[in-house]
């Protein structure tokens, strides 16, 4: 309960916040935040996703706190872009780093001596210099904000060795307040977090905003780099429509430079205003795109992982995964820097057999030095992305998958309803399949033909031998002699390696940490094989992997892309305009509507009333209510 003189107090900063900042009132875990180092412990450890206002957090207190607030950040780019926001609100900040001239680094410093700032950051590796420490001593900050403080964790996704001297450069400082802030931590992270900054078992840590359920997420396996590029210019054009016209903007994130250049291409010869951004480009290139893209001179840009860390542009529509990253948690922050104006958008990861055998390569070449990194560090990083994988295969709705993970359960949703694994469930009357004895039978047979191989393949090897193929590789090893050839041979070779990437996320198999990955089983995938343990593993379902080969699909592949019988074409393309119509009132792109295998359903059943759309797959109770009329009146024309 708050006393009178915090009430008084809580009305005053409600119109600081209004005065300084133009906004109307605080998050409410905003204000937890803010009160928390204003006035209780001092110490607050803030995990909230891109774009969830953790900013505010340390900007708002530097306005009503005596003396500077110093801030910690890890890219110029983003100081120089809050700086600048700061600055147009009338607040007084500044920046030290190293792209700075001599001289103007001994201006600011001594301007920032007198007090003439609200705000100062610095780049960590600035703080590594004694003179630096000893003249923020003498100011005695009332506040230090550490952001993106998951790059202080060598556990984390993005671990910057410069981040380990905080620790010293707050024991030196002593601050009364700290706030580390960062997009995304798991337990183990947080906790790393806390401890290696010295924080206290006293810091307050607030989780909260990871729901975005605006985002419609997707997975989709597909093989061969042709098969991914016609899935990115398919979605960019169901997001984006006409390139003349683009409504807002995306992201491609690519696992190479030489991807990212080769989709840039692809993507401007579409006709989208494009930019490529990675590491390999210097420093000006990087700068430019970064601006022009921020400054709506962009519709796309295609990156590595390089590129996104302080990217403020709310209009992005849909960002597309070309590769699987290394964890959730580097794929949650770069997906959610999509739809962060609140309107509907759209994320999409590619995954393939290849990503696999590709990220166990780099995590055995190891760090920019080149050395091959401790075990302990490959297999803490190995799980990480086993933990995507999981997320790839999910049976349940997304979102929940990834609130559980991150630890955010107050704000579980119970389903979506809307991402890929809501909508096939809905398709599916909701139903959830449970493993049969068939379904145990081909797990079982699968992990005897990795038992079969010895490690002398990996999973494509592994997936034709079972499938029965002739390969002169297969044969080199003798493996077309052993009992398992062919022992999956109603299964094509790329649903087989869907089912043995399932078999690895589920802890059955695993790959050698050598230079050419191979398939090998664990403890518990003999336990199931020898049947001493249940499998516990849903096979793939029947197209699984097979995206964007024609000759691979199977026949109910194939039909489930056909017309379904009855299809009236006239009746298709009135339903396509009054979709197109429904988006366009709504401000959302035509696919968060219903897909196009939706409305073919209905120019085939020509529902009369609300009961007979409910029964067309693909509607449900929700669309029928917010669409169902317009759509029944286009029928009934």
């Amino acid at each position: 309960m708050y006393s009178a003189a915090r009430s008084m107090r809580s009305k005053s900063l409600e119109e600081t916040l209004q005065e300084r900042f133009g906004l109307p009132s605080f998050r409410p875990w905003q204000r937890e935040a803010i009160d928390e180092l204003l006035e209780g412990s001092g110490r607050v450890l803030a995990i909230a996703p891109t774009g969830g206002g953790k900013s505010l957090c340390y900007q708002f207190p530097a306005t009503v706190l005596p003396g500077t607030t110093i801030v910690v950040s890890p890219l110029i780019a983003l100081m120089e872009d809050q700086v600048r926001a700061l600055n147009e609100r009338g607040i007084a900040a500044t920046y030290v780093a190293s792209n700075l001239p001599a001289g103007e680094k001994r201006e600011r410093l001594a301007r920032l001596r007198a007090g003439d700032y609200e705000l100062v950051y610095f780049a960590p590796e600035r703080l590594a210099h004694p003179g630096v420490i000893d003249g923020l001593r003498a100011l005695e900050p009332p506040l230090l904000a550490i952001d993106e403080a998951h790059c202080i964790s060598q556990w984390g996704h993005d671990f910057r060795p410069d981040y380990l001297r905080l620790g010293e450069v707050l024991r030196a400082l002593n601050p009364k307040r700290v706030l580390a802030c960062t997009a995304t931590a798991t337990p183990v992270v947080r906790d790393e977090i806390v401890e290696k900054l010295g924080l206290g078992e006293n810091t307050r840590q607030i989780l909260r905003g990871f729901a975005r359920p605006n985002l419609h997420l997707a997975a989709v396996e597909a093989d061969g780099a042709s098969a991914r590029k016609r899935i990115v210019v398919s979605t960019l054009k169901e997001a984006l429509g006409a390139p003349s016209q683009p409504a807002g903007a995306a992201i491609v994130y690519a696992g190479t430079r030489k991807k990212t250049d080769d989709i840039a291409l692809l993507v401007q010869g579409e006709g989208y205003r494009t930019g490529a951004y990675h590491a390999g480009l210097d420093a000006d290139e990087r700068a430019r795109v970064s601006h022009a893209f921020a400054g709506r001179e962009l519709d796309v840009v295609v990156a590595t992982n390089a590129f996104g860390m302080g990217i403020d542009r709310p209009d992005i529509r849909t960002v597309v995964h070309f590769q699987a990253p290394g964890s959730i948690e580097a794929y949650y922050q770069e997906v959610g820097r999509a739809g962060r104006d609140g309107q509907p958008a759209h994320g999409l990861l590619i995954t393939g057999a290849a990503d696999i055998g590709l990220r166990r390569r780099l995590l055995e070449l190891g760090g920019r030095d080149g050395h091959r990194p401790p075990q302990e560090r490959i297999d803490q990083q190995w799980g990480l992305f086993r933990d995507l994988l999981r997320y790839v295969e999910a049976g349940s709705c997304r979102h929940d998958f990834i609130l559980r993970y991150f630890g955010d359960e107050q704000e579980l949703l119970g389903g979506c309803g809307h991402c890929d694994v809501c909508e096939r469930l809905e398709r599916e009357g909701g139903e959830e399949r449970t493993i049969s004895e068939a379904d145990t039978l081909i797990v079982r047979k699968a992990l005897s033909g990795v038992a079969r191989t010895k490690q002398k393949v990996g999973m494509t090897g592994v997936a034709k031998m079972l499938h029965g193929a002739s390969d002169k590789q297969l044969t080199r090893w003798g493996l077309d002699r052993l009992s398992t050839h062919g022992l999956l041979s109603d299964h094509p070779v790329p649903w087989i390696q869907a089912l043995l990437r399932r078999l690895i996320t589920a802890g059955l198999l695993d790959i050698t940490p050598t230079q050419y990955p191979m398939l090998m089983l664990t403890k518990a995938g003999v336990a199931v094989m020898k049947g001493e343990a249940p499998a516990r593993v849903l096979t793939p379902p029947e197209d699984a992997g097979l995206g964007g080969k024609k000759k691979a699909r199977s026949a109910s592949s194939k039909a489930k892309r056909e017309p379904p019988p009855g299809m009236d074409g006239a009746l298709f393309e009135k339903l396509r305009e009054a979709r197109l119509e429904l988006a366009k009132e709504q401000g959302v792109p035509a696919y968060v509507v219903c897909h196009d295998r939706t409305l073919m359903e209905i120019a085939a059943a020509k529902p009369v009333d609300a009961q007979a759309l409910l029964a067309v797959p693909g509607m449900g109770p929700a669309r029928v209510e917010a669409y169902g009329e317009r759509f029944l009146e286009v029928v009934a024309s």
